[in-house]
């Protein structure tokens, strides 16, 4: 049996979902990245910064799935947490990642080299 790990704790979505709603109060808000999830087998990656208050599965961040053209945008958490890659591997959470910058400098980096930088 497969086990698989928890991508959102509730302290991560209850800070995604504060972000979620100071992003709608001030559409200039810029957090930093809560959590950073991605592929072990390979090289997608995911920094989120938010979520909808009103639909937590609806996740915002910088979206990187490995084909080097990322992106700022919406994804879904289940279809992140059904996602399998070329070696069957589920994605993971990066249990050491702690946000240097906004996400706004993130993007900035990742399309400029074409892949996500942390």
């Amino acid at each position: 049996m497969e086990t698989v790990m928890q991508l959102i704790t509730d302290t991560i979505r209850a800070q995604l979902i504060a972000n979620g709603r100071l992003s709608i109060e001030h559409p200039e808000f810029d957090p930093k990245p809560v959590v950073k999830l991605f592929t072990p087998d390979a090289g997608a990656t995911w920094l989120i910064s938010e979520c909808d208050p009103q639909e937590p599965d609806i996740l915002y961040g910088l979206c990187d799935p490995g084909l080097g053209e990322p992106e700022l945008g919406t994804v879904s958490l289940a279809e992140i947490e059904a996602l399998r890659r070329p070696l069957g591997l589920p994605v993971e959470r990066d249990l050491y990642f702690e946000a240097k910058y906004p996400l706004s400098r993130y993007a900035r980096m990742a399309i400029a080299a074409g892949v996500v930088i942390t």
